[in-house]
C-alpha cells in the first residue's frame, strides 16, 4: 500500500482515514479496499470505486495543467451521470471552490452564478450546451471549458483531457470546497461559502462500509440534498450511487428491486406520487433491500408519511436542514410516536424557536426557526450585508416557521413566505394541502393567499388531480367540503381551482410565489 494512504503499521485505521479525508481523498481509501465494487451506476454509464479515483486524479492534473490552483472556482453544468462525480471527486483533492449550476435556468441567469462565483473553469455536459454557453458568454474569468458526453462550441472534449494525464495518485492533494447558490426567489441568488472541511460528516445512516450498499439518488446532484445526502455521504462510507436521470414512480421502484437498492433520499412530494401508484404496480417490485429512506426539503403531510411507513415499514427518516445548515433528524419509530416533528437536535443549542428579534419564545408558542451552525458559519458570497441579517446572534434563520414542545422537539409549520393573515388570523397553507391530499382524486395542492378586499387576504387552493380523474364544479364542491369537514372553517379554501400541472422547483417542491403572483396579477 503506498505512502499516501499512511499505511504505517503505527497508524490505525481512524487516522489513516482521517488524514485522507482532511486532504479530500476518502475516495482512495474504497479504491484500495473495494475498488472493483459499484460507485455509480447511471444511464451514462457506470464506474467502479477504483475507475473514478483514477479518473479523478487524471482531471485533477488536468485542471492543474491548465492553470487551475487551489482556491480557484470552477462551475459544473452537469446531469445525473458519472462525470458529475469525478468532477466532484477532483475539486475535493485539488482544493477548488466548486458551484454546481441549475441546468434549468436560463443561459442569462447561469452566467451571473457563474460570473458570480468568480469560476475560472468549466465542465458541462452536452445535453445542457445552451446553457452552458449561455453562462460562459458573460463570464469572462472562464478560461478552461471542457465538453462532456460529446461537443459544444468551443469547448475541449472532456475525455482527451482526461486521457492525456496519469491516473495515479495526485501529488499534494488539498481539500476543497462546494459553494452552492441559494434559490433566489427573492432578488439574485447567493451562493452560501464554508471553508474547506467546515461541513461534519457522520454515518448516522448506517452504510455498512463494505461496498455492498447502494443508493439511489432521485433529484438532480447539483441540489444541496442529493449533492450531500446521495452522493457525497454514500461514497464517503463505500456505498455506490445509482444515479435517476429524471423522477419516475414507477421506474424508482424498478431500480430499487434491480439493483437492491439500500438506501434513497425523497421529497414529499414523491411519497405522495409512489402512493398514488396502482396497488398492483406497487406489488409487482421487491422493496425488501431497503433500509433507510430519507427525506427532508418539505414538510411532509402526516397522513403520507404515516402510509409510506405502513408501506416500507420504519425505515424512514427525516432531517431537518438546508444550504445553510442542519437542524435536526428524526427515524420512523420516534416520528410515530410523536406525528409531525422534525426531529429533537442532538445538541439542544442547535435550535430555538424565537420571535423576529431572535429573543427564545416558550415551548409551545410558534415563531421562527433558528438554527446555529455546528461547525463555521456560512457566508453569503461577497454579501456582508446580506449574511449579517440572516443572523441573530450565534443563530440565522431560514424563514420557516414552527414550534418546540415540552421535550426539545420541533415541529413545522409553513415558512413566513406562505403564511396568510386573513382577518388579522394566521392561516398556515400547509395544513391545508395535507388535508386536500387525503382526497383520493387530489394528485397535488397548493393553497395560497390572494387578495381580498374585506379581509385583506382569503384561501384558495389550486388542485392538481390525479390522472384520468375530470375537473368539474361538482368536485370543486365536494373537496371544499372535504376542508370543511377536518379544519377549522376560518381555514378552509373559499375557493378552488383545478390545474393541469402545478409549477414545481426541480427539487419536486411546489413553487408557491409564481402561484400567488399570478393570482395577484390577475385579481389587479
Amino acid at each position: 500500500m503506498s505512502d499516501a494512504t499512511v499505511a504505517d503499521a503505527t497508524v490505525s485505521d481512524a487516522d489513516a482515514r482521517k488524514k485522507l479525508t482532511a486532504s479530500g481523498v476518502t475516495l482512495r481509501w474504497w479504491a484500495e479496499r473495494i475498488g472493483d465494487k459499484s460507485a455509480i451506476v447511471s444511464d451514462f454509464g457506470t464506474r467502479t470505486f477504483a475507475e473514478l479515483e483514477a479518473r479523478a486524479n487524471q482531471l485533477g492534473r488536468a485542471l492543474r495543467r491548465r492553470g487551475l490552483k487551489a482556491g480557484d472556482a470552477i462551475a459544473l453544468v452537469c446531469t445525473n451521470r458519472p462525470e458529475f462525480a469525478e468532477v466532484v471527486a477532483a475539486y475535493q483533492r485539488t482544493g477548488l471552490r466548486m458551484t454546481p449550476i441549475n441546468w434549468h435556468l436560463t443561459g442569462d441567469e447561469a452566467a451571473y452564478i457563474v460570473a458570480d462565483c468568480e469560476a475560472k473553469a468549466i465542465v458541462a455536459d452536452t445535453r445542457l450546451a445552451g446553457t452552458a454557453l449561455g453562462a460562459v458568454a458573460k463570464a469572462p474569468g472562464v478560461t478552461v471549458k471542457l465538453a462532456v458526453g460529446g461537443d459544444i462550441d468551443g469547448f475541449d472534449a472532456y475525455e482527451e483531457a482526461l486521457a492525456a494525464e496519469d491516473s495515479s495518485y495526485i501529488d499534494a492533494p488539498v481539500l476543497g470546497a462546494s459553494m452552492l447558490y441559494t434559490s433566489g426567489t427573492t432578488g439574485r441568488p447567493k451562493g452560501v461559502y464554508r471553508p474547506p472541511g467546515s461541513t461534519p460528516s457522520v454515518n448516522i445512516y448506517g452504510y455498512s462500509e463494505a461496498g455492498d450498499d447502494l443508493h439511489l439518488c432521485t433529484g438532480p446532484l447539483y441540489h444541496a440534498a442529493p449533492l450531500s445526502f446521495s452522493l457525497n455521504a454514500p461514497l464517503t462510507y463505500g456505498a455506490g450511487v445509482v444515479l435517476m436521470d429524471k423522477w419516475d414512480p414507477e421506474e424508482a421502484l424498478r431500480l430499487i428491486a434491480e439493483h437492491r437498492i439500500t438506501h434513497t433520499h425523497m421529497v414529499p412530494t414523491m411519497f405522495h406520487r409512489l402512493l398514488s401508484l396502482p396497488e398492483d404496480v406497487r406489488a409487482k417490485y421487491d422493496l425488501s433491500s431497503l433500509r433507510y429512506v430519507l427525506h427532508g426539503a418539505a414538510p411532509c403531510p402526516v397522513p403520507i408519511k404515516q402510509r409510506l411507513i405502513e408501506w416500507l415499514g420504519p425505515i424512514v427518516w427525516e432531517y431537518y436542514a438546508a444550504t445553510e445548515g442542519v437542524g435536526s433528524f428524526v427515524d420512523s419509530k420516534t416520528w410515530l410516536e410523536r406525528p409531525g416533528t422534525v426531529g429533537k437536535p442532538a445538541d439542544p443549542k442547535t435550535v430555538k424557536i424565537g420571535d423576529d428579534d431572535g429573543n427564545e419564545l416558550p415551548r409551545g408558542e410558534i415563531g421562527l426557526v433558528y438554527i446555529k451552525p455546528a461547525t463555521a458559519p456560512f457566508q453569503y458570497f461577497k454579501d456582508q450585508t446580506k449574511t449579517a441579517s440572516s443572523f441573530r446572534g450565534e443563530y440565522f434563520t431560514l424563514g420557516d416557521v414552527g414550534y418546540m414542545d415540552d421535550d426539545g422537539y420541533v415541529y413545522l409549520t409553513d415558512r413566513t413566505a406562505n403564511l396568510i393573515i386573513s382577518g388579522g388570523v394566521n392561516i398556515y397553507p400547509a395544513e391545508v394541502d395535507a388535508v386536500l391530499l387525503q382526497h383520493p382524486a387530489v394528485g397535488d395542492a397548493a393553497t395560497i393567499g390572494v387578495p381580498n378586499d374585506e379581509w385583506g387576504e382569503e384561501v384558495k387552493a389550486v388542485v392538481e388531480l390525479q390522472p384520468e380523474v375530470e375537473a368539474t364544479p361538482g368536485l370543486a364542491e365536494e373537496l371544499l367540503a372535504f376542508c370543511r369537514e377536518r379544519l377549522a372553517h376560518y381555514k378552509c379554501p373559499r375557493t378552488l381551482d383545478f390545474i393541469d400541472e402545478l409549477p414545481r422547483q426541480d427539487n419536486g417542491k411546489i413553487y408557491k410565489r409564481l402561484l400567488r403572483d399570478r393570482y395577484r396579477a390577475a385579481a389587479s
